[in-house]
């Protein structure tokens, strides 16, 4: 288990980017005049997703737990948020645009599948041919057409970036303002409900959603404290933050593939450096133990992503014991293979996502 509250020489498997704390760019979060027009866009689509109490989190973790259940949204997690509130913007601004494109293995592809169905867009998803078949076949049923081509993400994007130059197709960024606007409306909801929280803790993959948080934070002045959880395998941005530059490492091994993120946002760690109480870090049997305890405790599925939080909650239970810390349930779409292995408590080992080139969206 990693926390990166304290500094500690960077390890050689990881490069370090020029970017010091100095000449990071504004993290550039929405306002709440921002924020205010996403909701609009998104809430005929997404209602809010429940905030709950759990009996039997509160008595694992001795704190009064707040879940957000980001897992109960269309496509089972946050990011169709973001992708209505991108979509909707861009044909407002190009209202005889021919359709979107994107690469991805999971949560962003199905956020754009469903919005693009959502407003009549035809859209095309590039993934890798390791893609998990139950995340395909999600996005086929959302109206995809998808293109199963690369080694990896990187190779699909590419793949990607050229058909969006032969066909038009307009290219969508797993990270932009609108996406952040989008996703920030959760923690809105969150705020909204429960201004009194003492913490909030968040996954952390390209960072739309802890940028979300803080963003809704800020607009609302409340004052809870609102951490990242990252994977020990994919130590990007909690190395980023304890060094307050952009740190990028070799590669990204973790079973939870949503925050397998190996190439940081400078913005993202701008706002973490700036707005942030920290990054914490978790194992993957951390992770693991924590999606069992989720379905346990409430009956609810969590991937990898999505539990990060509650192991980090539980790592660090001295340290919130007795307050109010809300937690982020990003998503629940976890694969049925790796989902039994882990209810079974067998070995995760082989389902590691391994991200050479550039963050797991």
């Amino acid at each position: 288990m990693t926390s990166f509250h304290t500094a500690s020489p960077v390890p050689s498997s990881v490069a370090m980017q020029t970017l010091s704390a100095e000449s990071l760019p504004p993290h550039g979060l929405p306002s709440w005049t921002d924020i205010a027009a996403a909701l609009k866009l998104v809430r005929p689509h997404v209602q809010p997703s429940p905030l709950l109490s759990w009996p039997l989190l509160n008595d694992r973790t001795g704190c009064e737990v707040l879940v957000k259940h980001e897992n109960h949204n269309p496509t089972g997690a946050f990011k169709v948020r973001g992708g209505i509130v991108y979509l909707t913007r861009l044909l407002a601004e190009q209202p005889d645009l021919p359709g979107v494109i994107t690469a991805t293995r999971g949560n962003h592809g199905q956020s754009v599948a469903r919005a693009a169905q959502a407003l009549g867009l035809r859209c095309v998803i590039v993934v890798p041919t390791c893609n998990s078949p139950e995340k395909n076949a999600l996005m086929r049923a959302l109206g995809a057409e998808l293109v199963v081509e690369g080694r990896d993400v990187q190779e699909s994007s590419e793949i990607a970036d050229r058909m969006a130059r032969d066909s038009g197709l307009h290219k969508i960024p797993s990270f932009h303002p609108w996406l952040v606007a989008g996703v920030a409306t959760y923690g809105l909801e969150l705020f909204e409900a429960a201004p009194d929280l003492d913490a909030v803790l968040v996954p952390v993959g390209m960072g739309s959603g802890v940028c979300g948080v803080l963003a809704a934070r800020d607009a609302l002045g409340v004052k809870a404290q609102v951490y990242g959880v990252v994977a020990d395998g994919a130590p990007a941005y909690g190395l980023s933050w304890q060094e307050k530059r952009v740190v990028c490492s070799d590669r990204a091994d973790t079973i939870a593939d949503g925050v397998a993120c190996r190439s940081p946002v400078p913005q993202v760690v701008s706002a973490l450096v700036q707005r942030s109480a920290g990054v914490l870090s978790v194992s993957d049997d951390e992770i693991a133990a924590a999606m069992r305890h989720y379905f346990t405790d409430t009956h609810n599925v969590a991937e990898g992503a999505g539990a990060v939080p509650l192991a980090a909650l539980l790592r660090h239970a001295d340290q919130f014991r007795g307050k109010k810390v809300g937690l982020i349930l990003s998503g629940g779409n976890a694969d049925s293979s790796l989902f039994h292995q882990v209810l079974q408590g067998q070995s995760i080992d082989g389902f590691r996502c391994y991200s050479d080139w550039m963050p797991v969206i």
